[in-house]
């Protein structure tokens, strides 16, 4: 397989947007989202998006060009109005202000509507833990997952994340989607062909299915049953109904729905840490918490047991090492993106001498 630096990488795609017209800033943002995304081994909201987002901006369904405003603001609340913008570019806007606002007033709560699909959560979760401030956010997304007992897709896979930062230990970091698996996974295994784990999905007809192509033409399901349909209906009343953005149908997909922005919402909480404790005391609290529970006896056949977002964090530095490995498709899609705007992405590539010396370089 043919690697990738992903400085090189995220280069291309940066210099890709900005010759669609992007503003460079904006352009860095969305490139480093795609990029924090495959590194993270969150490969379905990686650069294989970076075609969909391109095509939504030559079919005038985005708009590049607007700023996200603030429409309402009172206290420790903010509504903001991504005004159709990239979602990574309104998502750390949104995040922008709820840790400039949690700062002021210990607290802060801001929903987001106009936007769109907006990558990973923990592309903003890590951000949020940068600043020693702990971070609750929640987006809704289109229709791909039924209510526990429909058989068609109704709410969308809602994803929840959560960064708290610690002093030694790695940081918590949960990302989740709402349903069994992330719906881009299932897009993944599609274009290389394999099947999927029963229990991942339904097709149409409401039958569990392997058939990575009949689960995009059904429904993934939601994760713990009622349980993870009820929290995803929840992430869609606070970032869809209370903020103004879509809900439920009104959420478009990106992929099919060529007459209408997405109108995707999202939700953030952050919380000041230091209003509540010292924060040295607090990351001195966090690092023996997960220290204790690392330290749990472990059941058999078990190594080790990780905290959230570790998994994560060995790959980010492996694959930063190694380089970022794309399937064929995409790897043309990007080829082929390239050549419309005068970019080569075997620029990109990684040769076995240069991987070498990083790998010596690490060692």
């Amino acid at each position: 397989m043919k690697r990738y630096d992903w400085q090189k990488l995220q280069q291309f795609c940066t210099e890709v947007f900005i010759r669609a017209g992007v503003d460079k800033n904006h352009a860095n943002t969305v490139a480093d989202s795609l990029i924090q995304a495959d590194l993270r081994g969150v490969d379905s909201h990686g650069v294989v998006r970076t075609a969909i987002y391109l095509e939504r901006i030559e079919r005038n369904m985005m708009n590049p060009f607007a700023e996200p405003e603030i429409e309402m603001e009172q206290g420790p609340t903010v509504l903001l109005n991504g005004n159709n913008n990239f979602g990574a570019v309104v998502g750390s806007k949104g995040l922008d202000i709820a840790l400039e606002k949690a700062k002021e007033q210990g607290i802060a709560v801001v929903g987001v509507k106009g936007s769109n699909h907006f990558g990973t959560g923990a592309f903003y979760a890590l951000k949020a833990i940068k600043k020693n401030m702990i971070l609750l956010l929640m987006s809704n997304a289109s229709q791909t997952m039924p209510p526990t007992g429909g058989k068609r897709p109704f709410i969308g896979t809602n994803p929840l994340a959560v960064g708290v930062p610690a002093g030694k230990e790695l940081p918590f970091v949960l990302d989740m989607a709402t349903s069994v698996v992330a719906r881009g996974k299932i897009i993944v295994a599609a274009q290389k062909g394999l099947d999927i784990p029963l229990g991942w999905a339904i097709d149409k007809d409401g039958n569990p299915t392997t058939d990575a192509d009949a689960a995009l033409q059904g429904s993934v399901l939601p994760v713990g049953g009622p349980k993870g349909y009820a929290i995803s209906m929840f992430i869609d009343i606070l970032a869809g109904v209370l903020t103004g953005a879509g809900f439920g149908k009104y959420v478009n997909n990106m992929y099919e729905n060529w007459n209408e922005p997405q109108n995707v919402g999202h939700f953030f909480i952050a919380i000041d840490i230091e209003r509540f404790m010292p924060l040295d005391l607090f990351k001195e609290r966090m690092d023996r918490y997960i220290q204790e529970i690392k330290a749990e006896p472990k059941a058999e056949g078990v190594d080790e047991i990780l905290i959230p977002g570790e998994i994560e964090h060995r790959l980010v530095i492996e694959r930063k090492r190694s380089g970022l490995e794309l399937p064929e498709k995409v790897e043309k899609e990007l080829e082929a993106i390239g050549r419309r705007y005068s970019l080569k992405l075997s620029d990109a590539l990684i040769d076995s001498s240069y991987s070498n010396q990083k790998k010596e370089a690490v060692n």
